[in-house]
Protein backbone atom coordinates (compact mmCIF):
# COMPACT_ATOMS: atom_id res chain seq x y z
CA UNK A 1 0.00 0.00 0.00
CA UNK A 2 2.77 2.24 0.67
CA UNK A 3 3.99 1.83 -2.91
CA UNK A 4 0.70 2.93 -4.18
CA UNK A 5 0.26 5.78 -2.48
CA UNK A 6 3.90 7.01 -2.73
CA UNK A 7 3.25 6.22 -6.81
CA UNK A 8 -0.29 8.70 -6.34
CA UNK A 9 1.70 10.91 -4.73
CA UNK A 10 4.37 11.76 -7.21
CA UNK A 11 1.82 11.55 -10.05
CA UNK A 12 -0.04 14.25 -8.51
CA UNK A 13 2.90 16.46 -7.84
CA UNK A 14 4.30 15.69 -11.36
CA UNK A 15 0.75 16.86 -12.56
CA UNK A 16 1.98 20.08 -12.67
CA UNK A 17 4.35 19.23 -14.72
CA UNK A 18 1.91 18.19 -17.28
CA UNK A 19 -0.37 21.27 -16.75
CA UNK A 20 3.03 23.04 -17.68
CA UNK A 21 3.40 20.79 -20.72
CA UNK A 22 -0.14 21.25 -21.85
CA UNK A 23 0.54 25.11 -21.70
CA UNK A 24 3.54 25.32 -24.27
CA UNK A 25 2.90 21.96 -26.53
CA UNK A 26 -1.29 22.17 -26.37
CA UNK A 27 -2.15 25.58 -26.03
CA UNK A 28 0.98 27.44 -28.34
CA UNK A 29 2.17 24.74 -29.76
CA UNK A 30 5.39 25.68 -28.32
CA UNK A 31 8.47 22.62 -28.33
CA UNK A 32 9.30 23.95 -24.97
CA UNK A 33 12.41 21.89 -24.03
CA UNK A 34 12.92 24.84 -20.92
CA UNK A 35 11.21 22.22 -18.64
CA UNK A 36 14.17 19.98 -18.05
CA UNK A 37 16.12 23.02 -16.57
CA UNK A 38 13.02 24.65 -14.73
CA UNK A 39 11.95 21.66 -12.86
CA UNK A 40 15.52 21.09 -11.80
CA UNK A 41 15.63 25.13 -11.36
CA UNK A 42 12.55 25.22 -8.88
CA UNK A 43 14.07 22.23 -6.56
CA UNK A 44 17.00 24.04 -6.59
CA UNK A 45 15.53 27.49 -5.16
CA UNK A 46 13.28 25.69 -2.55
CA UNK A 47 15.87 23.29 -1.69
CA UNK A 48 18.38 26.44 -0.79
CA UNK A 49 15.95 28.62 0.84
CA UNK A 50 14.14 25.77 3.04
CA UNK A 51 18.20 24.77 4.34
CA UNK A 52 18.20 28.47 5.23
CA UNK A 53 15.32 28.22 7.28
CA UNK A 54 12.50 29.39 5.10
CA UNK A 55 9.01 27.70 5.49
CA UNK A 56 8.09 25.22 2.86
CA UNK A 57 4.98 27.38 1.45
CA UNK A 58 7.32 30.83 0.98
CA UNK A 59 10.35 28.58 -0.55
CA UNK A 60 7.87 27.01 -3.13
CA UNK A 61 6.52 30.33 -4.13
CA UNK A 62 9.84 31.38 -4.63
CA UNK A 63 10.01 28.21 -6.37
CA UNK A 64 7.30 29.12 -9.07
CA UNK A 65 8.91 33.15 -9.75
CA UNK A 66 11.97 31.31 -10.53
CA UNK A 67 9.83 28.91 -13.37
CA UNK A 68 8.57 32.35 -14.41
CA UNK A 69 11.30 33.66 -14.75
CA UNK A 70 12.92 30.79 -16.89
CA UNK A 71 10.15 30.48 -19.06
CA UNK A 72 10.25 34.21 -19.61
CA UNK A 73 13.51 34.47 -20.92
CA UNK A 74 12.69 31.53 -23.62
CA UNK A 75 9.63 33.25 -24.89
CA UNK A 76 11.64 36.24 -24.89
CA UNK A 77 14.67 34.51 -26.97
CA UNK A 78 12.35 33.82 -29.39
CA UNK A 79 9.75 36.36 -30.07
CA UNK A 80 12.35 39.50 -29.68
CA UNK A 81 15.66 38.27 -31.22
CA UNK A 82 14.02 35.69 -33.46
CA UNK A 83 15.68 32.59 -32.35
CA UNK A 84 13.90 29.12 -33.38
CA UNK A 85 11.89 28.08 -30.63
CA UNK A 86 13.25 24.87 -30.36
CA UNK A 87 16.30 26.47 -29.93
CA UNK A 88 15.34 29.19 -27.30
CA UNK A 89 14.30 26.08 -25.18
CA UNK A 90 17.92 24.11 -25.77
CA UNK A 91 19.54 27.32 -24.48
CA UNK A 92 17.82 28.07 -21.50
CA UNK A 93 17.68 24.46 -20.89
CA UNK A 94 21.67 24.39 -20.82
CA UNK A 95 22.26 27.98 -19.26
CA UNK A 96 20.10 26.88 -16.44
CA UNK A 97 22.73 23.48 -15.23
CA UNK A 98 25.38 25.68 -14.65
CA UNK A 99 22.93 28.47 -12.83
CA UNK A 100 21.20 25.37 -10.65
CA UNK A 101 24.96 24.33 -9.51
CA UNK A 102 25.45 28.01 -8.38
CA UNK A 103 22.21 27.95 -6.59
CA UNK A 104 22.81 25.11 -4.42
CA UNK A 105 26.64 25.35 -4.29
CA UNK A 106 26.97 21.86 -4.93
CA UNK A 107 25.11 19.03 -7.09
CA UNK A 108 23.42 17.44 -4.62
CA UNK A 109 21.25 19.11 -1.41
CA UNK A 110 19.40 17.00 1.45
CA UNK A 111 16.17 18.26 2.76
CA UNK A 112 16.01 15.10 5.42
CA UNK A 113 16.63 17.52 8.48
CA UNK A 114 14.71 20.80 7.74
CA UNK A 115 11.14 21.42 7.44
CA UNK A 116 9.23 20.68 4.37
CA UNK A 117 5.67 20.60 3.21
CA UNK A 118 5.35 16.37 3.84
CA UNK A 119 6.67 17.20 7.41
CA UNK A 120 4.04 20.06 8.07
CA UNK A 121 1.24 17.60 6.33
CA UNK A 122 2.26 14.84 8.82
CA UNK A 123 1.92 17.63 11.60
CA UNK A 124 -1.24 18.49 10.70
CA UNK A 125 -2.63 15.12 9.96
CA UNK A 126 -1.57 13.98 13.74
CA UNK A 127 -3.65 17.27 15.10
CA UNK A 128 -6.67 16.43 13.09
CA UNK A 129 -6.17 12.09 13.70
CA UNK A 130 -3.81 11.58 16.58
CA UNK A 131 -6.48 12.37 19.57
CA UNK A 132 -9.57 10.24 17.99
CA UNK A 133 -6.58 7.06 16.97
CA UNK A 134 -5.24 7.96 20.61
CA UNK A 135 -8.81 7.24 21.90
CA UNK A 136 -9.58 3.81 20.68
CA UNK A 137 -6.67 2.02 22.90
CA UNK A 138 -6.17 2.43 26.16
CA UNK A 139 -2.60 3.67 27.81
CA UNK A 140 -1.44 -0.06 28.56
CA UNK A 141 -2.29 -1.46 24.78
CA UNK A 142 1.05 -2.95 23.98
CA UNK A 143 2.34 -1.86 20.17
CA UNK A 144 0.65 -5.35 18.38
CA UNK A 145 -2.80 -4.52 19.42
CA UNK A 146 -2.72 -0.66 19.34
CA UNK A 147 -4.82 0.07 15.77
CA UNK A 148 -5.62 4.07 16.50
CA UNK A 149 -4.18 6.72 14.77
CA UNK A 150 -2.45 8.24 17.76
CA UNK A 151 -0.71 5.02 18.93
CA UNK A 152 0.13 3.65 15.49
CA UNK A 153 1.13 7.03 13.68
CA UNK A 154 -0.92 5.00 10.93
CA UNK A 155 -4.69 5.03 9.40
CA UNK A 156 -7.18 1.78 8.38
CA UNK A 157 -8.25 2.94 5.14
CA UNK A 158 -10.42 0.00 3.43
CA UNK A 159 -8.68 -2.65 5.00
CA UNK A 160 -4.61 -1.32 4.46
CA UNK A 161 -2.76 0.16 6.61
CA UNK A 162 -1.79 4.14 5.51
CA UNK A 163 1.12 5.82 7.27
CA UNK A 164 -0.19 9.31 8.64
CA UNK A 165 2.73 11.07 6.86
CA UNK A 166 1.42 9.20 3.38
CA UNK A 167 -2.05 10.03 3.98
CA UNK A 168 -0.91 13.78 5.07
CA UNK A 169 1.31 14.47 1.78
CA UNK A 170 -1.60 13.31 -0.57
CA UNK A 171 -4.21 14.84 0.98
CA UNK A 172 -2.33 18.04 0.72
CA UNK A 173 -0.90 17.72 -2.77
CA UNK A 174 -4.21 16.86 -3.85
CA UNK A 175 -5.83 20.09 -2.46
CA UNK A 176 -3.10 21.84 -4.26
CA UNK A 177 -3.44 20.55 -7.62
CA UNK A 178 -6.86 21.24 -6.91
CA UNK A 179 -6.20 24.94 -6.12
CA UNK A 180 -3.97 25.28 -9.46
CA UNK A 181 -6.05 23.20 -11.92
CA UNK A 182 -9.12 25.28 -10.73
CA UNK A 183 -7.24 28.50 -10.78
CA UNK A 184 -5.76 28.35 -14.65
CA UNK A 185 -9.19 26.82 -15.83
CA UNK A 186 -10.76 29.92 -14.44
CA UNK A 187 -7.25 32.24 -16.00
CA UNK A 188 -7.78 30.64 -19.44
CA UNK A 189 -11.43 31.99 -19.69
CA UNK A 190 -11.01 35.17 -18.98
CA UNK A 191 -9.81 37.80 -21.66
CA UNK A 192 -6.44 37.04 -21.17
CA UNK A 193 -6.30 34.14 -21.21
CA UNK A 194 -8.62 33.76 -24.32
CA UNK A 195 -6.04 35.65 -26.17
CA UNK A 196 -3.53 33.31 -25.22
CA UNK A 197 -5.36 30.15 -26.37
CA UNK A 198 -6.60 32.04 -29.33
CA UNK A 199 -2.34 33.27 -30.08
CA UNK A 200 -2.05 29.29 -30.05
CA UNK A 201 -4.72 28.95 -32.40
CA UNK A 202 -4.23 31.21 -34.55
CA UNK A 203 -1.54 33.97 -34.35
CA UNK A 204 -2.75 36.12 -38.05
CA UNK A 205 -6.74 36.60 -36.58
CA UNK A 206 -5.39 37.19 -32.93
CA UNK A 207 -2.93 40.02 -34.48
CA UNK A 208 -5.16 41.37 -36.59
CA UNK A 209 -7.54 42.10 -33.51
CA UNK A 210 -4.46 44.00 -31.85
CA UNK A 211 -3.03 41.31 -29.55
CA UNK A 212 0.58 40.94 -29.09
CA UNK A 213 1.72 38.17 -30.30
CA UNK A 214 5.00 37.89 -28.83
CA UNK A 215 3.65 39.17 -25.41
CA UNK A 216 1.30 36.49 -25.14
CA UNK A 217 4.09 33.89 -26.01
CA UNK A 218 6.43 35.29 -23.46
CA UNK A 219 3.59 35.30 -20.42
CA UNK A 220 2.44 31.60 -21.75
CA UNK A 221 5.75 30.04 -21.83
CA UNK A 222 6.43 31.64 -18.04
CA UNK A 223 3.33 30.45 -16.87
CA UNK A 224 4.37 27.06 -18.24
CA UNK A 225 7.78 26.89 -16.48
CA UNK A 226 6.42 28.55 -13.41
CA UNK A 227 4.07 25.68 -12.63
CA UNK A 228 6.75 22.79 -13.87
CA UNK A 229 8.96 24.70 -11.54
CA UNK A 230 6.58 24.66 -8.70
CA UNK A 231 6.39 20.70 -9.25
CA UNK A 232 9.89 20.46 -9.16
CA UNK A 233 10.07 22.40 -5.88
CA UNK A 234 7.37 20.02 -4.34
CA UNK A 235 8.91 16.74 -5.31
CA UNK A 236 11.89 17.90 -3.71
CA UNK A 237 10.00 18.22 -0.88
CA UNK A 238 9.08 14.96 -0.98
CA UNK A 239 11.55 12.95 -2.03
CA UNK A 240 13.94 14.60 0.47
CA UNK A 241 16.71 16.02 -1.66
CA UNK A 242 17.36 18.02 -4.82
CA UNK A 243 19.73 16.85 -7.65
CA UNK A 244 21.14 18.80 -10.37
CA UNK A 245 20.27 15.81 -12.54
CA UNK A 246 16.66 15.14 -11.95
CA UNK A 247 15.02 17.32 -14.64
CA UNK A 248 16.40 15.45 -17.56
CA UNK A 249 13.96 13.79 -19.66
CA UNK A 250 11.07 15.56 -17.41
CA UNK A 251 9.31 17.12 -20.42
CA UNK A 252 9.02 13.80 -22.40
CA UNK A 253 6.68 12.69 -18.98
CA UNK A 254 5.02 15.89 -19.06
CA UNK A 255 4.11 14.95 -22.62
CA UNK A 256 3.29 11.26 -22.07
CA UNK A 257 1.18 12.62 -19.07
CA UNK A 258 -0.97 15.15 -21.40
CA UNK A 259 -1.31 12.15 -24.18
CA UNK A 260 -2.55 9.73 -21.72
CA UNK A 261 -4.63 12.42 -20.20
CA UNK A 262 -6.37 13.30 -23.89
CA UNK A 263 -6.98 9.53 -24.48
CA UNK A 264 -8.90 8.88 -21.19
CA UNK A 265 -10.80 11.89 -21.18
CA UNK A 266 -11.34 11.91 -25.11
CA UNK A 267 -12.57 15.21 -24.87
CA UNK A 268 -10.44 18.95 -26.39
CA UNK A 269 -12.66 21.00 -23.81
CA UNK A 270 -10.58 23.06 -21.20
CA UNK A 271 -11.59 21.52 -18.53
CA UNK A 272 -11.83 18.16 -19.67
CA UNK A 273 -8.20 18.36 -20.55
CA UNK A 274 -6.43 19.88 -17.48
CA UNK A 275 -8.55 17.01 -15.63
CA UNK A 276 -7.00 14.91 -18.07
CA UNK A 277 -3.50 16.00 -17.80
CA UNK A 278 -3.75 15.21 -13.95
CA UNK A 279 -5.08 11.75 -14.37
CA UNK A 280 -2.61 10.50 -16.96
CA UNK A 281 -0.01 11.84 -14.74
CA UNK A 282 -0.85 9.63 -12.12
CA UNK A 283 -2.04 6.68 -13.92
CA UNK A 284 1.53 6.86 -16.13
CA UNK A 285 3.16 7.13 -12.55
CA UNK A 286 1.27 3.89 -11.29
CA UNK A 287 2.19 2.15 -14.55
CA UNK A 288 5.72 3.00 -13.82
CA UNK A 289 5.25 2.02 -10.64
CA UNK A 290 3.96 -1.68 -11.17
CA UNK A 291 6.80 -2.08 -14.29
CA UNK A 292 9.76 -1.34 -11.78
CA UNK A 293 7.92 -3.77 -9.02
CA UNK A 294 7.38 -6.28 -11.66
CA UNK A 295 11.00 -6.36 -12.04
CA UNK A 296 11.96 -3.60 -15.47
CA UNK A 297 15.58 -2.29 -14.92
CA UNK A 298 15.40 1.10 -14.01
CA UNK A 299 17.95 2.15 -16.28
CA UNK A 300 15.44 1.34 -18.90
CA UNK A 301 12.75 3.53 -17.36
CA UNK A 302 13.82 6.41 -20.01
CA UNK A 303 13.89 4.06 -22.73
CA UNK A 304 10.23 2.75 -21.85
CA UNK A 305 9.34 6.39 -21.38
CA UNK A 306 10.20 8.01 -24.73
CA UNK A 307 9.07 4.77 -26.78
CA UNK A 308 5.80 5.26 -25.11
CA UNK A 309 5.66 8.90 -26.74
CA UNK A 310 6.44 7.50 -29.77
CA UNK A 311 3.53 5.24 -30.35
CA UNK A 312 0.92 7.15 -28.38
CA UNK A 313 2.47 9.85 -30.99
CA UNK A 314 2.15 7.69 -34.02
CA UNK A 315 -0.73 5.19 -33.46
CA UNK A 316 -3.59 7.54 -34.01
CA UNK A 317 -2.85 8.59 -37.85
CA UNK A 318 -1.48 5.44 -38.34
CA UNK A 319 -4.87 4.40 -36.93
CA UNK A 320 -6.76 6.87 -39.22
CA UNK A 321 -4.48 5.66 -42.24
CA UNK A 322 -5.20 1.86 -42.09
CA UNK A 323 -8.97 2.23 -41.89
CA UNK A 324 -9.65 3.41 -45.44
CA UNK A 325 -7.32 0.22 -46.68
CA UNK A 326 -9.43 -2.04 -44.79
CA UNK A 327 -12.94 -0.37 -45.76
CA UNK A 328 -11.78 -1.12 -49.32
CA UNK A 329 -10.59 -4.83 -48.30
CA UNK A 330 -13.73 -5.93 -47.05
CA UNK A 331 -15.76 -4.20 -50.41
CA UNK A 332 -13.72 -6.09 -52.33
Amino acid sequence: MTLLIGAWTIGVILSLLALGVFISFRVFDFPDITADGSITFGAAIAAVLLVQGTGPLLASVAAFCGGLLAGAVTGVLHTKFRINGLLSGILVMTTLYSVNLHVMGKSNVPLLSVNTFPAEAEALAHRLLGATGAGATGAGATGAGATGAGATGALNAFGWEVSLRDAGVLVSVLCIIAVVGTGLYAFFRTNLGTAMRATGDNQQMIRALGVNVGNMIVLGLALSNGLIALSGALLAQYQGFADVQMGIGMVVWGLASVIIGEALVGSRQLGAVIVGAVMGSVLFRLLVAIALRAGLNPNDLKLITAAFVFVALVLPDLLVQLRPKRARAGYA
